[in-house]
């Protein structure tokens, strides 16, 4: 279903695009934090002000007035009165995934607080893919574009390359995202499709349980390793980060999402499971598991 989105005048976001604001810069834009309406929201300026910037704030305008869910950032207006179109979106305030996971301070992730990660995170991607008004190919899932509310509830952020998938067309062309996390079918083709993101979240359980970053031109990559294990019939255990490993109920389930991101590592498209298939699986999981815990 469609959201409301607010059409915001220059003069009400002026006082946010400050120094003093900024909470995060990348190669495509800027994000500034403050209050709108009494309301804390994050403002995000591209950079840049070409055909292509211009074309992406469209596309994200476009893509996230179709999704309402609680695993998905949610846009809450936009302005294009200025010489740099802004986006305002809800403020999602503990940083992301990869903050969490390879940020300085290192600091205790508990494996629950892990597998929900991974498993509100698919039901997010799984919603964009299959139940939204109309399916909607992310084309760029890596950790930094997952953000982490007070309570590690992720949202999916990074919409600027997101694609609709209309009718009987299920891939698209020409989209860049970070090669440490693109499926290396659409590298070949060039053609990215729903399973693009599939296999790019199978990297990101894989970090999410090694703590270990992915680097695609790396020889000892992070996939690489996982793969080859798997491929000889082993125990991924040394692969996983060692804070977790400890019991062998942890083990077990560590094992578990490991094949299930090895699936999603597929070479052969057709073979990977889908986002709805892998969401459910980890949501059984994690009720499990949280059951166990009671």
């Amino acid at each position: 279903m469609s959201h409301f989105i607010k059409l915001f005048r220059k003069e009400e976001l002026k006082p946010i695009i400050r120094g003093a604001n900024l909470i995060g810069k990348g190669g495509f834009a800027a994000v500034y934090k403050g209050f709108v309406d009494n309301t804390l929201v994050a403002v995000k300026i591209p950079i840049g002000s070409g055909v292509v910037e211009n074309a992406q704030f469209e596309n994200q305008v476009i893509n996230m007035s179709q999704v309402s869910h609680k695993n998905i950032v949610r846009l809450i207006g936009c302005c294009q009165e200025a010489d740099h179109p802004m986006l305002v979106f809800e403020l999602v305030s503990n940083g992301t995934v990869n903050d969490i996971l390879h940020g300085g301070n290192n600091a205790p992730l508990k494996l629950d607080v892990r597998l929900t990660i991974v498993a509100e995170s698919a039901q997010g991607l799984a919603y964009l893919h299959s139940q939204a008004r109309i399916k909607i190919l992310h084309g760029d899932v890596k950790p930094a574009n997952i953000l982490l509310d007070e309570n590690c509830m992720p949202k999916i952020a990074g919409f600027g390359i997101s694609r609709l998938i209309t009718g009987d067309k299920e891939h698209t062309r020409r989209v860049i995202g970070d090669m440490n996390y693109m499926d290396p079918v659409y590298l070949q083709t060039g053609r990215l499709t729903l399973k693009s993101d599939v296999y790019s979240f199978g990297i990101v359980i894989l970090e999410v349980i090694s703590r270990k970053k992915a680097t695609h031109y790396d020889e000892n990559s992070l996939v690489r390793s996982f793969l080859e294990v798997h491929k000889e019939g082993k125990k991924a255990t040394e692969l996983f980060d060692k804070e977790i490993a400890v019991t062998a109920a942890n083990l077990e389930l560590l094992d578990y999402l490991a094949e299930i991101a090895v699936e999603c590592l597929n070479l052969d498209v057709d073979q990977r499971p889908t986002m709805t298939d892998v969401a459910e699986r980890l949501l059984i999981l994690n009720r499990s598991c949280r059951s166990q815990a009671v």
